[in-house]
């Protein structure tokens, strides 16, 4: 992925120091930021779900091309260097080269998410007692086509949960 930061040379950037935050769950900024050195860490409310350093890591992706609050916190683990694009909706649209590379690596994520609900639905699609209702969900969240998207659950009102 080091060369995809060709894509992005001329973008402004901006540093953060260990601990500053980049993006906050659930704000609304239409920021895009593409990692260029150091380390960032993604925390869906006080979990910590992933880490990366891998120049080129983007994120801001999901919040711009849904039109909808930032799903997680994005917060430098060490100091860190990244490409800012202030309207990353617009960005998107007029660069399709980046958009496609984009595309690209959602459809990886995808794959990879979808495989992995795959199997837990086989896990469970033979039970008769409560943990049933997970054969039930995962089949849901496996054929989701609707284009229309709310982001939280029918429970909470909370779109963050």
């Amino acid at each position: 992925m080091g060369s995809i930061l060709a894509l992005f040379e001329g973008l402004p950037e901006q540093t953060f120091a260990a601990g500053d935050v980049v993006l906050q769950e659930g704000d609304e900024t239409n920021k895009l930021y593409i990692l260029i050195d150091g380390l960032f860490e993604i925390l869906k409310g006080d979990v910590r779900v992933y880490a990366t350093s891998e120049p080129g890591a983007m994120f801001g992706e999901v919040s711009a091309l849904l039109g909808i609050p930032h799903t997680a916190t994005v917060k430098s683990a060490r100091p860190c260097r990244a490409y800012v694009v202030d309207d990353a909706e617009a960005y998107l649209y007029s660069r399709p080269d980046i958009a496609f590379w984009l595309s690209r690596l959602l459809a990886r994520r995808l794959h990879v998410v979808t495989g992995y609900l795959a199997d837990l639905k086989a896990q469970f699609e033979d039970r008769s007692d409560h943990l049933s209702m997970v054969d039930e969900v995962l089949g849901t969240l496996l054929h989701h086509q609707d284009e229309a998207f709310v982001p939280g659950s029918d429970r909470y009102d909370d779109p963050k949960v």
